[in-house]
């Protein structure tokens, strides 16, 4: 062992990958990555020779790095049966996510209050493979438990303009956005937003066609929306964050609001830019999410704001439920996609036909959820960063078999579809991830 007290011995690394195609925060080129302990230490040139107890070489698969998906639905405590922090962390790992944020609802109890944080952190501690945070919720009567929760280290707080499709956790009138807002722009934190108008939304009544489920939920649903919470963040200079942007049509009025000084983001899904409500086979309500799946001219806006940076990053809204709750029924199926495990290669099969590098594909998914989180030694390959990185097989192709993921239930609407781009391994913070083993995964606060 190097003794650290002579200057003149050579640095001797923990573990060397080498890649041909190393996506850095500068683009993609060959380099070669030393990790001591769970950081990145120095990234030199693919060929140069770099002490370390182990070099793998990874030749022609790409290295990224660890994906951070800040919108994950994992409902345990209380809602396990529907996904868990075991199933949810280990279907991550297998693609290519190293953290997740995990959301306020549809866990019993809900993140809005101190106790019910505290259940949460219990039922993650010892089985997350990956690290993860936590998103408090604002829900009305809530608002004097807020800087308690800021404190404690969730990473801000969501809420919904309409309803959750859980009781237990209702929605901000007007009223109650501002005065979300209000504590949020104190605390210096940010509120992030399911974005849609109630008063936009309308009964299907029953509906096994997507076609009529789709006129329940219209693009104008979120537009209006949209507009309330920049009037509030207006009125209050809170930072807020659009989740799960469906309509197109809002990208020019974020746009706008952006030039006006108002600090908002906004983050869409792989089902929004890899599908299309005209082929949506009826009853097919694997696909049902909301907001919904629109069409094809919609995606490829949202390609467009997303090329131009309109739109900020993608992670994947990964909201399951039992194989029960996803009848043939559009009207009453929860509305919630599985795609945990497959969102690197849903996303870089359209990227690559849309002539996009994969250093696109780490910079909405990794980095920029990673800098929104205020995560900054994670989704980027530099030194001093978490050594969370992934080996990717940008050319393979292979089929999607809903029975093969990891996460609770076989459930998703790319069963059957054809991707290319598989994650072959990852590391987090410097050890390749074994599902077979310990999990390792880290509870993250937010930093202050």
């Amino acid at each position: 062992m190097t003794d650290p007290s002579d200057i003149s011995a050579p640095v001797v690394y923990d573990l060397v990958l080498r890649s041909r195609r190393t996506v850095l925060p500068d683009g993609e080129r060959p380099a070669a990555v030393a990790i001591a302990g769970e950081r990145i230490a120095v990234i030199g040139d693919y060929d140069e020779p770099i002490p370390a107890h182990r070099t793998e070489d990874l030749r022609d698969l790409a290295l990224l790095p660890g994906l951070v998906d800040t919108h994950v639905h994992v409902n345990e405590p209380g809602r396990t049966e529907w996904e868990g922090f075991a199933t949810a962390t280990r279907a991550a790992a297998a693609g290519g996510v190293t953290t997740i944020v995990d959301m306020p609802l549809n866990s019993l109890p809900p993140t809005v209050d101190t106790t019910a944080l505290a259940a949460k952190r219990a039922a993650a501690r010892g089985r997350t493979w990956v690290d993860v945070g936590f998103w408090g919720g604002a829900i009305p009567g809530n608002e004097t438990e807020l800087k308690a929760l800021h404190e404690a280290g969730v990473f801000g707080f969501k809420c919904f303009t309409a309803p959750s499709g859980v009781d237990e956790f209702p929605p901000l009138g007007r009223a109650g956005l501002i005065r979300a807002c209000t504590t949020v722009a104190a605390l210096g934190t940010t509120l992030i937003v399911h974005a849609e108008n109630p008063d936009r939304l309308r009964d299907a009544g029953s509906a096994t066609a997507f076609d009529r489920f789709l006129a329940t939920r219209p693009p104008e649903a979120e537009t209006d929306a949209i507009r309330d919470v920049i009037d509030a963040a207006r009125m209050t200079r809170a930072r807020v964050h659009i989740l799960h942007l469906s309509a197109a049509g809002a990208l020019e009025q974020i746009h706008r609001a952006r030039l006006d000084g108002i600090a908002i983001t906004a983050e869409t899904c792989p089902h929004y830019l890899a599908l299309a409500a005209e082929r949506i086979p009826d009853g097919a309500t694997a696909f049902k999410c909301c907001p919904p799946i629109r069409g094809d001219a919609n995606r490829d806006a949202l390609w467009a704001g997303l090329a131009d940076g309109r739109i900020d990053f993608v992670v994947s809204d990964h909201s399951p439920s039992p194989p029960a709750m996803k009848t043939g029924d559009f009207a009453t199926s929860w509305g919630g996609i599985a795609s945990l495990q497959i969102g690197l290669p849903v996303v870089w099969t359209e990227a690559r036909a849309r002539g996009h590098a994969l250093a696109d594909v780490a910079r909405w998914m990794s980095r920029g959820p990673a800098d929104f989180a205020g995560l900054r030694r994670k989704g980027r390959i530099a030194a001093g960063a978490d050594a969370d990185l992934v080996a990717f097989d940008p050319e393979r192709e292979w089929t999607v078999r809903a029975a093969d993921l990891l996460h609770r239930h076989p459930v998703t609407p790319y069963d059957g579809r054809r991707l290319t781009g598989d994650v072959v391994a990852t590391w987090l913070r410097g050890k390749r991830i074994d599902t077979e083993a310990a999990p390792r995964g880290r509870q993250l606060k937010r930093s202050p």
